[in-house]
């Protein structure tokens, strides 16, 4: 556990914040949600399509991956050090993948999707590096997609159809220039027929409030 735990605070000094956050521990949930199947969640709009590519650089339509399955998809970008964001979602979605996989019920049911909005930094390489041991499928049933796009120009249409907003900055302490994006953070629960059904900010982004979610969209006829 130190040697892990030393190793994790050189890659924080080295610049790997994301790799630290991945490993940090989840915030306590501080409201009980509600069961599920107890509530509706109306549809919010239409999950917009555009071109992304997989982590092997080839084209695909988004449609394919928030279509047939309930689809719990966020923008993040590798190089975000804010525990309150891209870290954040990403430890979520890691613990729902390994809930999902021990619910036999979920199973084959639910995909994650984890898409970039820095595609100048995050090429289909990085996003590779980024996912780690949790590129797609892990054998389980649990689906779990990095994606990214050729340009801003390709991504634009995106990130306005989800209503997700990112400004850049440019940090000029310590000499050189560096860019910075700026965001806040949204994830989007789409059902099956590629509705939006529910969008999460970091306030109520936790594994349980999600899965209850999830189960929700799974009993509708």
């Amino acid at each position: 556990m130190r040697r892990a735990a030393a190793a994790l605070v050189l890659a924080w000094l080295a610049g790997a914040g994301a790799a630290l956050a991945h490993d940090a521990a989840l915030p306590p949930l501080d409201f009980e949600p509600p069961a599920p199947g107890t509530y509706t969640l109306h549809r919010i709009m239409a999950a917009p399509d555009g071109e992304v590519l997989g982590l092997d650089g080839r084209p695909q339509r988004l449609a394919r991956f928030t279509h047939e399955r309930i689809t719990l998809l966020g923008f993040i970008y590798t190089t975000c050090v804010d525990p309150e964001g891209c870290p954040l979602a990403y430890r979520v979605f890691d613990t729902l993948r390994q809930s999902i996989a021990d619910t036999p019920a979920l199973r084959g049911r639910v995909r994650l999707v984890t898409l970039s909005f820095d595609p100048a930094r995050d090429t289909p390489s990085a996003m590779r590096q980024y996912a780690g041991s949790r590129v797609s499928d892990d054998g389980h049933g649990v689906a779990w997609y990095f994606l990214t796009t050729r340009s801003a120009r390709e991504l634009m249409p995106l990130l306005d159809g989800f209503g997700q907003d990112v400004r850049m900055t440019v940090d000029r302490l310590g000499g050189q220039p560096r860019r910075e994006l700026s965001h806040v953070l949204k994830v989007f629960l789409i059902d099956r027929a590629g509705f939006v059904r529910e969008i999460y900010s970091s306030t109520f982004l936790h594994p349980r409030t999600v899965l209850n979610d999830i189960e929700t969209l799974l009993m509708e006829p």
